[in-house]
């Protein structure tokens, strides 16, 4: 495959990569997560090293939030004027979070992440009406401030660390800011494509991109996103919220396994 670096890859492998896409990109476009399924998937490539399954992961997921943010825009009309402030500090954000990744072990992080998603995952199921309807929190400058500190806070992590970054954006959102789960949604996915931007703006200089896996695990990305996104919209808050909770509860469960075993 051009832009693999001379990985060779089999029919079966193609076809996992494409399948891994395909639901990381309905996932993520429903409630984050999708790097859950995408990056594992790029990790089983033969010769591939973390950090190039890292930056490969990054090009299906920008390719993938693209989509999810123009059938979000199109179809729910996200407020324009919170999500680009959030989205400029979090893409900074993001930059600084890559470089400082190179100094600090991610293992660090991870046990004080797991106890943030198990208060987030007890909070949402503990508060059925959060995130059924908008009910903001702050007007005018407040609002924008608070939504770029959110940005900032969570794209450092993208940046830093990386799983999630989807679904601790909707939670900030819901919970912080008061938007209900689909408006949440569509801001998330826009902030999210920054995010990706900025890690792709630390790693495309270093070489570490697979360009050629990158855009068939993105090609499939795209689709899966697409009809995520469109079963969002058609669904709403109340099955978002759902997604939102098994897919927080899997996070929880992959980084711990991560902790117990020295990952």
């Amino acid at each position: 495959m051009p832009g693999s670096a001379g990985l060779e890859l089999t029919v079966w492998t193609v076809l996992l990569l494409a399948l891994a896409g395909l639901a990381a990109g309905f996932v993520d476009a429903v409630v984050g997560g999708g790097g859950l399924i995408q990056l594992p998937a790029l990790l089983l490539v033969p010769g591939i090293s973390p950090v190039q399954a890292l930056a490969t992961n990054k090009v299906g997921s920008i390719m993938g939030t693209s989509t999810s943010s123009l059938t979000y825009y199109r179809r729910v009309h996200p407020d324009l004027r919170t999500a680009a402030p959030m989205a400029i500090a979090a893409l900074l954000a993001a930059v600084g979070g890559a470089a400082l990744a190179a100094n600090i072990p991610a293992e660090a992080f991870k046990p004080i992440i797991i106890v943030v998603l198990v208060a987030v995952a007890v909070y949402t199921v503990a508060k059925p009406k959060v995130g059924v309807s908008t009910d903001l929190r702050w007007t005018g400058n407040h609002h924008y401030g608070m939504a770029m500190l959110v940005g900032a806070t969570i794209g450092a992590y993208d940046g830093l660390l990386g799983p999630g970054t989807g679904s601790f954006l909707v939670i900030g959102l819901v919970s912080v800011l008061g938007y209900a789960f689909l408006p949440a949604t569509a801001l998330a996915k826009i902030v999210n494509f920054a995010t990706n931007l900025g890690a792709l703006a630390f790693f495309v200089p270093h070489g570490a991109v697979l360009w050629g896996i990158g855009l068939l695990v993105g090609t499939a990305n795209m689709v899966g996103a697409y009809l995520g996104a469109r079963t969002a919209v058609a669904r709403g808050s109340r099955f978002i919220r759902i997604a939102f909770v098994v897919v927080v509860a899997v996070l929880i469960i992959k980084l711990g396994w991560d902790v117990a075993h020295g990952r």
